[in-house]
């Protein structure tokens, strides 16, 4: 009877943390990052295309208005997480939804190229108080050094995000345009994930001791107390630059690896079945690392990551751009791709510890955001001057950066 009763007393505590408790912050984080990926960027690479054609600008420029957005971000996303850790992510990730819409209006409005390049960097600002690194900081300050478990469950449900929005973003498109599309999705910003952020989103961090006896902070891949590093010198250069060195190859490819296969040989059709691949392997990664590598340390991780998508290079150079390679280098590239994200959160709670977590992840996500900015227009100059061979070669080599610097560093201890 006693042994009974503990466990309903469990129970009944694991449902009250998930209603009353820092774990509320994962079904309102869930909603929100779907709601921020899916309006501030995913619609960019349907969307940019129809205002440069109605504003007769070419594309290049108005895909600049979309780069301009990440070096904005980059530039304020130290901010946002020295702030998050001072005062917690309610109120910045609300401002980030607000800004968020507030930048989707603008660029409906705006017909000058200064006041499209400025309403971009508007959404820029939106997107560092808004996506993975603004969450992630959320969570460090809620849940401490536990907070891998949460992290890598967020993840789960961001992967759904292109899964919804592209097709959402077609179909507006083409009922309402470009502009109803964007008018709708920051009502959504504003209606629907600013008051959850601002009223749901749980502002005290987690009591240790319940979360342990709930069952939900000590399972397999919760962390226990151990060394860690300081956030500076070399060990956390190296996570810098290996993390944006790898953010080189996300950014390049969704730019223009679609392009590459249809030069390679591939119809049209064929290519975008092909790299439909990439958002299940993505979301399919994530769960096996949840489910089987709980007690791996994420460093080790990472590395794998990193080595996954090297050996994708190898496999496409070795067999060329044939459909199966194509196929086979989508699978192995979104599994890469959504452990890299899971690493991005838990690697530098692993290292550098829960304290200042914050600040650690703006720091960290400020160089990444430059190098997605940075990166299509490099890969389009690499491949416009030489070939698309050595346009993947200078990607591959971006992904061994990362792996060279995640294999030097040292787990604390």
């Amino acid at each position: 009877m006693a042994k009974r009763r503990k466990l309903l007393s469990r129970k009944l505590l694991s449902g009250k943390l998930l209603l009353d408790g820092p774990w509320r912050a994962l079904p309102v984080l869930g909603v929100t990052q779907v709601l921020a990926w899916g309006s501030l960027i995913y619609p960019a690479v349907l969307i940019v295309p129809r205002i440069a054609a109605e504003r007769g600008w070419s594309l290049s420029f108005a895909m600049a208005g979309y780069s301009a957005a990440l070096l904005a971000g980059g530039l304020v996303a130290p901010l946002v997480g020295r702030t998050i850790d001072r005062r917690g992510g309610h109120g910045v990730m609300t401002a980030g939804a607000l800004i968020g819409a507030a930048g989707l209006v603008g660029l409906t409005l705006a017909a000058h190229p200064v006041a499209y390049v400025a309403a971009w960097a508007v959404v820029g600002v939106a997107m560092a108080a808004s996506l993975y690194e603004s969450a992630f900081a959320t969570l460090g300050r809620l849940f401490g050094a536990a907070a891998r478990r949460p992290i890598t469950l967020l993840t789960f449900v961001g992967g759904l995000a292109s899964t919804v929005s592209w097709p959402a973003t077609a179909a507006l498109d083409a009922a309402l345009g470009w502009r109803g599309c964007l008018l709708v999705y920051a009502a959504l910003l504003a209606g629907v994930a600013a008051p959850l952020l601002a009223l749901a989103l749980p502002r005290r961090p987690a009591d240790p001791v319940p979360a342990a006896d709930s069952g939900l902070g000590s399972a397999p891949g919760s962390p226990t107390p151990a060394p860690v590093l300081p956030p500076r010198g070399r060990p956390f250069l190296l996570v810098m630059a290996g993390f944006a060195a790898y953010a080189f190859v996300p950014s390049a490819l969704a730019a223009h690896f679609l392009a590459i296969l249809q030069r390679g040989g591939l119809d049209p059709s064929t290519a975008v079945l092909v790299g439909m691949l990439f958002g299940p392997c993505q979301v399919l990664a994530r769960v096996a690392e949840f489910a089987f590598a709980g007690r791996t340390h994420p460093l080790l991780l990472a590395r794998f990551a990193f080595g996954l998508i090297l050996a994708a290079f190898g496999l496409l150079a070795g067999a060329g751009l044939s459909v199966p390679a194509a196929a086979l280098f989508y699978v192995m590239f979104g599994a890469s791709n959504g452990l890299v994200t899971i690493a991005r959160g838990t690697v530098p709670l692993a290292l550098f510890g829960p304290s200042g977590f914050g600040v650690l992840v703006g720091r960290l996500a400020a160089p990444w955001l430059v190098m997605q900015a940075v990166a299509p227009l490099a890969m389009a100059l690499v491949a416009e001057r030489t070939s698309d061979a050595v346009a993947l070669a200078v990607a591959a080599g971006c992904a061994g950066v990362a792996l060279a610097c995640f294999s030097v560093i040292r787990r604390p201890g």
